[in-house]
């Protein structure tokens, strides 16, 4: 069901044929999020090949952003690939690569450790950079016995907890980074992300990391410098690898409170897919204060604008 505007209201504009041209003519560079936008779990949606394949014979730059942290660029390289699309590892920008980035960014200390909540992907990004860290997966297994007397010691060279999303968090990650942050004078506590839920698969939404980060807050009574979407950081990092100006970018996704919040607070033109999270009556509705310059069913929608015009 298509939800309609009434006519002279300031909510947001499906876009036309002319919008989607206008759009075409004045952006030089897309910033994709991908689940919802791209795939939907392990599926490509409709008309998104195709259309990627548009804009980069247009020139357009492509970027591809993620708040997933469960991977490393170079682990959602292999599902671009596996998925039949053709992006370059360059053209990726993961939260689990923002978190390592920030931290090279502040000159973090070679003597202090990270620790780790979350998978692979932020060890993998760290490791690039050099940095030292503990937790991750090998604390997956791991179980806090409440015994009389128990005292669990932490590391009190963690400069910096790092809290991405985990699919084996457990009470021992949760106590350890809750140790780090609250007795290591100094100690960050870094979210790769506070997305309330995700699209593991595309069956149905999942708890995302801001489940985890809640936990975390909650026991630290501290807030976490965001890395992902929508803070700034990101989109500092990619406007200043390609050289853009933010007049220039546009950013497509499918979640108001994350993607076109991330493209509203950083100065660019904003796009919303329905093709994931936020259905139209949602964007649509007086409760939502989040209104993106335009709307569309899905990226194929682009595909439109170089059709050419019937009599």
């Amino acid at each position: 069901m298509v939800v309609k505007a009434e006519a002279g209201s300031s909510l947001p504009k499906r876009a036309t044929l002319a919008d989607k041209r206008s759009l075409l003519d004045k952006v030089d560079c897309f910033i994709f999020d991908c689940d919802g936008v791209i795939w939907r779990g392990d599926s490509v949606i409709e008309g998104v090949p195709a259309t990627l394949d548009m804009l980069r014979d247009m020139g357009k730059q492509l970027v591809f952003v993620t708040n997933n942290s469960t991977k490393s660029r170079a682990g959602y390289l292999k599902k671009f690939t596996g998925l039949g699309l053709n992006v370059k590892a360059e053209e990726i920008y993961s939260s689990s690569y923002a978190a390592a980035a920030y931290l090279e960014s502040i000159e973090f200390p070679s003597s202090k450790k990270v620790y780790v909540v979350g998978e692979v992907g932020i060890q993998e990004e760290l490791d690039l950079k050099g940095i030292s860290h503990i937790g991750g997966p090998a604390d997956a297994d791991k179980k806090v016995e409440l015994t009389p007397g128990m005292f669990l010691e932490h590391d009190h060279d963690v400069g910096a907890v790092v809290v991405g999303f985990d699919r084996n968090i457990n009470y021992y990650k949760i106590q350890m980074a809750t140790l780090c942050i609250r007795e290591n004078p100094g100690c960050l506590f870094i979210a790769t992300n506070t997305d309330a839920v995700t699209h593991l698969t595309d069956a149905q939404e999942w708890a995302g990391n801001g489940s985890m980060v809640g936990a975390i807050r909650g026991s630290t009574k501290r807030e976490p410098i965001v890395v992902g979407k929508p803070a700034e950081f990101m989109l500092e990092n990619i406007a200043h690898k390609f050289n853009l100006r933010r007049e220039q970018i546009c950013m497509v996704g499918d979640r108001l409170d994350t993607d076109i919040l991330f493209g509203q607070n950083g100065g660019l033109t904003t796009m919303l897919c329905l093709s994931g999270v936020t259905t139209e009556g949602q964007l649509l509705s007086p409760e939502n204060s989040i209104h993106p310059d335009t709307y569309v069913d899905s990226l194929a929608a682009l595909l439109e604008a170089k059709q050419p015009v019937t009599a």
